[in-house]
Formats: C-alpha cells, sequence, structure tokens
C-alpha cells in the first residue's frame, strides 16, 4: 500500500524558515540601497546616502534640458481675433480693412511658425486670414458702396 514504515525511526526534520529578506544583515554591514525601477530612482528618501543637493552638471555635457520649448501661438491667435473683429465691424469700413489686412499678416506669420514647429496652431492662423480676407473685402465692398450712393 504505502512505502516502507521504519520503526523507531526519528521523525523527518522540518525545513529551515526562509530568511527574512529585510532583517539587518548579520556582522553590522549596512543595508545596501533599494533597486532603481525602470522609471527611475524617484523620489530619494530623507538620509539616502549620496543625496546631496545638485551641484554643477557634469563637465562638457550639453544634452536634453528636461523640457520642451513652450510653442509661440501668439500670433496664430491674434490673427483669428483680429479676423473676427475685422468681419463683425465691416460697416467701419477702414477700419474693417486695416485689420483684416494685419490679420493676413499675423496669419502668415503663425502659418509659416506652425509648419516650422515653432507654434501648434496652424488651424487658427488659417482662420484668422480666411476672417481677415472676408472681414477686409466687406470692408472695400461696403466702402464702394457707400462712395458710389
Amino acid at each position: 500500500m504505502g512505502g516502507p514504515v521504519r520503526s523507531g525511526a526519528a521523525p523527518a526534520p522540518a525545513p529551515a524558515p526562509a530568511a527574512n529578506p529585510f532583517a539587518p544583515m548579520a556582522g553590522g554591514e549596512p543595508v545596501p540601497p533599494p533597486p532603481v525601477g525602470p522609471e527611475g530612482p524617484g523620489q530619494v528618501p530623507y538620509g539616502y546616502p549620496g543625496a546631496a543637493y545638485g551641484g554643477a552638471p557634469a563637465p562638457g555635457y550639453a544634452g536634453w534640458s528636461g523640457t520642451a520649448p513652450v510653442p509661440s501661438n501668439g500670433l496664430g491667435v491674434t490673427a483669428l481675433v483680429l479676423g473676427i473683429i475685422s468681419a463683425a465691424v465691416f460697416c467701419l469700413w477702414p477700419l474693417a480693412i486695416l485689420l483684416g489686412l494685419l490679420a493676413l499678416i499675423f496669419g502668415g506669420i503663425g502659418r509659416g511658425k506652425a509648419h516650422r514647429g515653432e507654434a501648434t496652431n496652424a488651424g487658427q492662423a488659417l482662420a484668422g486670414i480666411i476672417c481677415g480676407v472676408v472681414g477686409a473685402s466687406l470692408g472695400i465692398v461696403f466702402a464702394v458702396i457707400i462712395t458710389l450712393t
């Protein structure tokens, strides 16, 4: 039925318990630092060895600064605002023509910056160009109507 039974033999010894990985090392040795994960060391705890205040960067290192440049979207937004105002106040035809031309200029510069990657609002700049052309055209048509009547 089963294996041979030993009579009078002492029971088998219990397996030794696993060592506690969090227990201090024997002999007074310092505990090694925790391993670094793939996302970096994270926040350094207080009193961590080697954690001093940041000093000068390594000499000759002119690499990545850590932050991306902020896009300069001001010209596209300005073109859109001027184009909308130009189209809205076409009855004031000198002002509408001036604002429409400014919207056309700012929109063209803003689109150029967006194509170079310096700005992220190429659509707003294009909308400013369109609204500026519409506003200036309405101003010119209104001026012609006023002067002919």
